[in-house]
């Protein structure tokens, strides 16, 4: 990209992001509305797969963990905007109310709040790859791995690998470590272990209340899971898309990397409320400070919201093939893509 269509690019971003800023005001009204319509059906379905697992309708409960992990994950959207001081008007209530969600999501929020806050600082930057994101190659760093490396990366980057055995080991596993959270050791400590002594007081509360742990594990561990699937895509489809921005670090601008490198991800209205509007990426990352109940709001607003980074759900699919990013087409590309250059 030559210097005077980056600036032209900037320009239009800085624009849009001033338009963006007008929706950053919480509304009290909707936050608390979309508490309740989240977290009362939530913990009643919850309730329901617990009686059905107790006695003795394990099975049965499977198919009710759907919905159960669709109301997880936009819980997971509120926590999410209380680490970015968007979801209520105060910020200790915002730290509270997503602290007491780390209970349900099983995310440690202070650390996740940080690691969140260094993606948003560096989404598209070349030079400040490795926390808060999936981890991309260019094509000439591909190239330069190994044998080994490059098997290892593949291995990584199979979608079965990435999103369906490693989504839910991420929520599971994973956050349950210190270094586990993308933060150094020490950073994380607390917050982690507080948490993971609190989760297990509540397994211990709930299996005592129905009668042994394993009606609880048959409600929690498959909720998480669709939950984790349901996160796990999303994130994916958020930066991994044919047409995203990354640059080098003399080059990066953040409204830029916001606008160009977020999709807009258009789904069905019952997906998008189910994932708190999360799909609307290109948005929340011009202004992480509009709450996820006012991003329809700010995108009918302007024109250019509606026609950029735009994903279907058919062409969120493609998405799954890209692994790498291409320097010269400045586009991502498949595993396919490295061999042209290297037969080139």
């Amino acid at each position: 990209m030559d210097e005077a269509s980056r600036t032209d690019e900037t320009t239009l971003a800085r624009e849009v992001a001033r338009h963006c800023a007008a929706f950053r005001e919480p509304i009290t009204r909707l936050a608390v509305r979309q508490i309740a319509d989240t977290l009362l059906p939530y913990l009643a379905l919850c309730a329901l797969m617990l009686g059905m697992a107790a006695n003795g309708y394990a099975l049965l409960t499977l198919p009710l963990a759907v919905p159960a992990g669709g109301l997880l994950v936009r819980l997971f959207i509120i926590q999410h905007d209380c680490g970015h001081g968007s979801f209520l008007t105060s910020r200790r209530r915002n730290d509270w109310l997503g602290r007491a969600l780390s209970l349900l999501t099983v995310t440690p929020y202070d650390s996740w709040k940080r690691a969140h806050a260094l993606h948003h600082a560096s989404t598209g930057d070349l030079s400040r790859r490795g926390t808060g994101d999936i981890h991309t190659l260019t094509v000439r760093e591909y190239l330069t791995l190994t044998r080994w490396g490059q098997l290892r990366y593949r291995f990584y980057r199979n979608p079965l690998i990435l999103i369906l055995l490693g989504s839910p080991i991420n929520f599971l596993v994973l956050q349950r470590l210190p270094s586990g959270v993308g933060l150094p050791w020490r950073t994380a400590w607390r917050d982690v272990l507080a948490l993971d002594g609190a989760l297990l007081a509540t397994l211990a509360l709930l299996a005592l209340a129905v009668g042994g742990l394993a009606p609880v594990l048959w409600v929690v561990l498959p909720v998480i899971s669709v939950a984790a699937w349901i996160g796990g895509w999303l994130f994916y489809v958020q930066h991994q898309y044919e047409e995203t921005v990354w640059e080098e670090a003399d080059a990066w601008d953040f409204h830029r990397a916001a606008l160009g490198g977020s999709s807009y991800y258009v789904l069905p209205w019952i997906l998008q409320w189910f994932t708190g509007n999360v799909g609307l990426h290109h948005v929340h990352h011009l202004n992480s400070r509009i709450p996820n109940y006012r991003l329809q709001e700010c995108l009918d607003g302007h024109e250019m919201l509606g026609r950029v980074g735009r994903l279907t759900l058919r062409d969120s699919l493609r998405c799954l093939r890209l692994a790498l990013w291409d320097e010269e087409t400045r586009k991502m590309v498949g595993f396919a893509g490295a061999n042209r250059v290297l037969t080139a």
